[in-house]
Parts: structure tokens; sequence; C-alpha cells
């Protein structure tokens, strides 16, 4: 019973963690939008790409004019790295410049104040929104819109506080502590008027093949003929991440089930010394009439009740830790989103497959006992 107990609660708790992660990820790629297509230069090797392969606001307004019927917004964005003067000392930031629908294209969350208007975009305003982490850094207790700041040569005044649902795998221009300021600014402060990325957000998610595809023409016709670009969207991350995670979920459930194999052979060797032990019982039993089937049923439903009592206490563990997982995990900020859910559908597996684990390997020693003659079972000791 105890071997099922481990093998039922290791079924179902190692599917509630391979679903909860394979949630967790696909809700952080699904937080950007899978209906988002971003282009960068294509860099072979170390040597830079000519300045004429670079994206612009002229391409930016190309792609949101031939792709009218399908794209809802683009975007551009470029960063540099500068030092920022955080009460007194130095630190490292990244600084992003950024154009109208950036916000809407990278799913950003204000928490706090307000995002760049028309105005501050146009005009070059030296104003910037935070990370939440570098606010947290800079203002400790306090609202940090309104403040001043001072980044590299130039003075900002901060006028929100953002977060990012979900980077880009990794490819994000945002950092843990970026500043986000208007890309005329960006543009008025280094010379240099290149995206570094070019965003576009198709209206429907079944568009976005069509608009990856249409988005590298257009880039590819408006620049030299050995120009490369490199237009990616998340819709193929997230079906590779889906059959990731599928195929985790089904490499752990072999693993579980053959917990329960194993847990299955304890129960037949288990009950084939009972068989022996109470060989006399049985042939008493075979003397005043019980049948060869009643009890080959006999030993059968015993093989059964010990799995499935095994399985239900296996399956009480196994859901009684998410619950523990999620009281814990609300204590944690930074874990507020993540939520271990119990699938029920491997819950009812598992018994189920627990309960033919007993049937299974329950049969030989019930066929054994069955097989057993009345008149040396009564002389056995």
């Amino acid at each position: 019973m105890l071997g099922v107990v481990i093998g039922t609660a290791s079924v179902v708790f190692v599917v509630t963690i391979a679903l909860t992660g394979q949630r967790y990820i696909l809700a952080q790629i699904e937080g950007v939008g899978a209906n988002l297509v971003y282009a960068r230069v294509a860099q072979s090797g170390e040597t830079a790409p000519p300045l004429s392969d670079n994206l612009t606001e002229a391409d930016r307004e190309a792609v949101q004019q031939a792709l009218s019927g399908t794209v809802a917004e683009t975007a551009g964005s470029n960063w540099l790295s500068a030092t920022m003067d955080v009460n007194g000392h130095e630190r490292a930031v990244n600084i992003v410049g950024v154009t109208d629908g950036f916000l809407k294209i990278r799913n950003l969350e204000i928490l706090r104040g307000r995002y760049f208007d028309s105005d501050d975009l146009a005009s070059g305003s030296k104003v910037c929104l935070l990370t939440q982490a570098l606010a947290q850094r800079i203002t400790p207790v306090g609202d940090p819109v309104g403040r001043d700041v001072q980044v590299g040569e130039l003075h900002f005044t901060v006028i929100g506080v953002l977060r990012e649902r979900a980077d880009v795998l990794g490819e994000s221009e945002i950092t843990r502590e970026s500043v986000l300021i208007p890309f005329s600014l960006v543009q008025s402060y280094t010379g240099s008027s290149y995206f570094r990325t070019l965003y576009a957000r198709a209206d429907n998610p079944d568009d976005v093949p069509a608009v990856t595809r249409d988005m590298a023409e257009i880039l590819q016709s408006r620049h030299r003929p050995g120009a490369r670009y490199r237009v990616q969207n998340l819709s193929s991350i997230l079906e590779t991440a889906r059959n990731v995670g599928m195929g985790l979920t089904v490499v752990l459930v072999l693993v579980a089930l053959i917990a329960l194999a194993i847990s299955g052979i304890g129960i037949m060797n288990i009950m084939l010394v009972t068989v022996t032990e109470r060989t006399r019982e049985i042939g008493i039993r075979k003397a005043i009439g019980a049948t060869r089937d009643a009890i080959r049923y006999q030993f059968l439903m015993e093989a059964v009740v010990i799995s499935g009592l095994g399985a239900l206490a296996g399956i009480l563990i196994a859901v009684s830790i998410p619950l523990v997982l999620n009281f814990l995990l609300s204590f944690i900020p930074e874990a507020s989103d993540v939520s271990v859910q119990v699938s029920w559908v491997s819950v009812a597996l598992a018994f189920i497959v627990s309960c033919s684990t007993g049937l299974l390997f329950g049969y030989l020693p019930a066929n054994r006992a069955a097989g057993l003659e009345p008149a040396r079972s009564l002389h056995y000791e």
C-alpha cells in the first residue's frame, strides 16, 4: 500500500507541477502578446552592418501603410547604457527610447503616473518612466513621480512607474533597471535616428505568419540587396513551448507510472506470500462449497482494496501539497502571479491506473489461490 501511495502521489504531483510550469511559460509569452512581430538587423559575425541597413522611422511608416489591413500598431525602440545617480551612488542603467504605440505593443503596465503623451514624444521632453525595481531603489518609501533624476549628463522628471508583464524570452530591451524616454530625445542625444527593434502588432493572431513574411519582404525591398533582417514572432515560440511542456509531462508521467508498476510488483509478492500463509483457510472454504471463481474474486478484491486505499491516500497527499504551496506563495510578492493548480484529470488517471495495477498484479496470486486442491490445502500447516 505504501508503494501505491508513493506512486499515485507521484503521478498527480508530477503532472500538476509540469502543467503549472507549462501554464506559467505560456502566460509569460502571451503576456507580451502572441500577435507580436519584431524585426532587427541580422548581424553576421563581429562586423557591424552598414548604416544604410538600419531600421528607421520611414521603415516603420512603410510597414504601417503597406499592412494597414492586418497591422494594428507599430513602434520602434533604441537603447543605450548609461550611469545614474541613485542616492549619491553611480549605478548602471539601460536608457530605452521609445515611440508612440510601444506601450500597447509591449503590453506594459503603468503602476503609477502616466505614459508619454503626443507632446512628450514630438518635442523630446525631458521626462521619463522608471521600471518598478529602479523606482523602489530610488525611492524606497514614497512616490517617485514628479522627482528629478539624473541619468548620464541629462536630468529628467519622472512621470510614471511601469512594469513589464513579461519579456520577449530574454530579448527585451527593458531590463530590471531601465529608464524609458521619448525616442526623439535619444535621437537628439546620440545623433542616430535608427531603431534597434521595429515592432508590429497584428490585428489577429491568425495573421501573424502573413505579417511576419510581408514585413520581412517590405524591409528587404527598402534596403540594399545584401541587407539581412531577422523578423520573428512569438507564435512559433508559443507552439514550441506547448510541445516541450507536453513532452516533459509525458516523460514525467511515464516515470511516475514506473513507480506504480514497481508498487504493483510489491502487491503481487505480498499477495503470493498471503496465499501461502492462508492455504488452510482456502482449503476450508473450498471444502464447504466455495468455487474457484469465488476464491479468485476474493483475492482480486483484496488486491484492488489495497491499491485503491493507497491511491486515495496518495491523492490526498498530492492535492494537499499544492494547497500548501499556494498558501506560501501568497506571501511572496514576486510569485503572486504563480498558482499551482491540481489537474483533476491526473487525479482520475492516477486512481484508475492504481486500481488497475492492483487488479493486474493481483491476478497471479488470485489464480494460484483458486487452483489449490482442497485435500492438500486442509493438510497444510
